[in-house]
């Protein structure tokens, strides 16, 4: 994460989101009053996505189960089924 004060950000506000924008990297921005973190679109939306997957119990559980599930046990891709 990118940590920048708010005068510096200020100066370099283009450049600074286009990185954020092209590397998904986050960007905490420090000011006297507290910090705001700036993340690109595509981080946020897929932010969204994990806490609505992980906000349904069985999906949650099913996504563990395959974190956990070793790669031997799995089915191999050309025996799926789309």
């Amino acid at each position: 994460m990118l940590n920048i004060n708010v005068t510096n950000f200020r100066k370099n506000i283009f450049g600074i989101l286009e990185q954020t924008i092209k590397f998904n990297e986050p960007v905490n921005i420090t000011t006297k009053e507290g910090n705001a973190v700036i993340l690109s679109e595509e981080e946020y939306n897929s932010m969204m996505e994990t806490l609505y997957l992980y906000s349904m119990p069985a999906t949650k559980e099913k996504i563990v189960e395959g974190l956990n599930t070793s790669i031997d046990d799995c089915v191999p891709e050309s025996e799926v089924e789309w």
